[in-house]
């Protein structure tokens, strides 16, 4: 899940209103980028539902069971209030597993059960999301988020594990400019992720420069910062989700604090990733 922490009071908090610009563009990008991983295993026999993927202890089902799990999370949030807090309330129990039983629970189910469930969890979060009022925030397991803000949380992670599924699958998923969704939340972690490995945070933004997979040049930052990210923004996406290790990536960092976050960079809640081990690596 997308950067938060159930420890936090926040989760208490009611929606509140805010004005944001039209959310419409990322609610239709998360819809795109989950149809693609949904035709990626709607054929698939239960034999290679339980394939491993790169993820220790989780196979094919057991991502789409985390992803239909965090959906029926969001679409609590955002139409049932109190039920997610209640849901909240059951995480902080056993907050160092929670994440892994959910997954656990829905991989146990037949295959077409399971991806029957992600389809409607995901159909009817798309519908909340886009008949929700603009401008409101809503609870999460940490700050409050807007339903633009959520749907972004939901892609990346759709497209993170949708990585693992192809890995597993031995598929290679030609990327798109949805990423720059995953791009924007890459960018806006980096304090966590110093933050979360006990480093401190840089005083000074980066520059970042990457190129989109339809040729564009995205860009963060001031053009004058001392310390710079370039590449190409499917390795930005690989390296903050922790899918890839930088070695295998073709990612440039000038500066001491660029180098240090390419061994660190975390889009995800919890306490520093492992990570993944350098391609032929035995680890």
């Amino acid at each position: 899940m997308l950067l938060t922490t159930p420890h936090d009071p926040a989760h208490r908090r009611a929606p509140r209103e805010r004005t944001v610009s039209d959310p419409t563009p990322v609610f239709d990008d998360l819809r795109e980028e989950s149809e693609e991983l949904d035709r990626l295993v709607a054929a698939l026999g239960p034999e290679r539902w339980a394939l491993a993927t790169p993820a220790p202890g989780w196979s094919v089902a057991h991502q789409i069971a985390h992803l239909a799990w965090t959906d029926r999370s969001a679409l609590l949030a955002v139409t049932d209030v109190d039920a997610f807090h209640t849901l909240v309330e059951k995480a902080l129990v056993t907050p160092g597993s929670f994440v892994d039983d959910g997954a656990a629970e829905g991989a146990a189910l037949p295959p077409d059960v399971l991806l029957a469930r992600w389809r409607e969890g995901r159909r009817a979060l798309d519908t909340a999301l886009r008949a929700a009022p603009r401008g409101v925030r809503f609870p999460w397991y940490g700050p409050p988020m807007s339903g633009a803000s959520m749907a972004t949380a939901r892609l990346m992670e759709t497209w993170a594990h949708g990585t693992d599924v192809a890995d597993a699958l031995g598929v290679v998923r030609a990327p798109t400019d949805r990423l720059r969704h995953v791009v924007f939340i890459g960018v806006r972690t980096r304090d966590f992720a110093f933050g979360a490995n006990g480093l401190p945070v840089p005083h000074e933004p980066f520059r970042i420069e990457l190129t989109s997979p339809s040729g564009q040049l995205w860009t963060y930052g001031p053009q004058d910062a001392e310390q710079r990210v370039t590449g190409p923004a499917l390795d930005f996406c690989l390296l903050v989700t922790q899918r890839a290790h930088r070695a295998d990536l073709a990612l440039r960092a000038e500066g001491p604090d660029a180098e240090r976050w390419f061994d660190i960079a975390q889009v995800f809640a919890g306490p520093p990733g492992a990570g993944r081990a350098p391609k032929g690596d035995a680890r």
